[in-house]
């Protein structure tokens, strides 16, 4: 399994192409700017499209990856009518970023516990909310892709509409902190980390596990 992490747009949000030796991928999180994303998917077929929650800055470029792959988009529910509107997915409250964002719902609805079979894989459903109301977290093997939950070194901003601090870190204790230490996190912005860095370095964590 390839991952290329691709930072785009002005947040420099992290949108994923995962793919296998044949010729199969998956996508996390189109953003912004997506043309980088759109090269890298234009040979794959695409099984599906999975968003860790649908702030603007993550699904800015699922329009164009939809339209382009015609491949199913999944969601958790409570963020599945954020995808059409401006307001919810934030995109209205700073237009200076990009302007509005508007997309078509989601194909699938996703929930905690559930596995999804893609690439000849098994992936976990984390529901894995606080810093936002649906934010999921997705599981295959020794890699968890967090969105904007857990960073190298930090956590989720809770002071948009919908977020949560206490949350938050009871998401990350009880869904993340339970993985293997040597778990990779590709998280939604910045670089990537491990479980038991995290444990070891990341500051609103590290007091809670003693």
């Amino acid at each position: 399994m390839d991952i290329m992490m691709l930072p785009l747009g002005a947040l420099a949000t992290n949108a994923y192409v995962i793919k296998d030796n044949q010729g199969r991928g998956i996508v996390i999180d189109p953003a912004q700017a997506a043309e980088p994303l759109v090269q890298a998917v234009q040979d794959l077929s695409v099984e599906a499209i999975l968003l860790t929650h649908a702030h603007f800055d993550h699904i800015a470029g699922l329009n164009e990856i939809r339209e382009l792959t015609g491949a199913p988009v999944y969601i958790h529910p409570s963020e599945q009518d954020w995808l059409a509107d401006p307001m919810k997915n934030g995109s209205a409250r700073w237009p200076e970023v990009g302007g509005p964002v508007q997309c078509e719902r989601a194909d699938y609805e996703l929930a905690d516990g559930q596995e999804l079979n893609l690439l000849g894989r098994t992936w976990k459903v984390r529901h894995t909310p606080g810093h936002s109301p649906g934010g999921v977290s997705f599981i295959t093997g020794d890699y968890v892709f967090s969105g904007d939950a857990l960073f190298a070194g930090s956590i989720g901003r809770t002071d948009l509409p919908g977020g949560d601090y206490e949350q938050l870190i009871t998401s990350i204790q009880d869904k993340l902190m339970v993985l293997l230490d040597e778990t990779v996190v590709y998280p939604g912005h910045g670089p990537q980390t491990t479980i038991g860095s995290e444990k070891e370095h990341n500051p609103f964590i590290t007091g809670l596990l003693r």
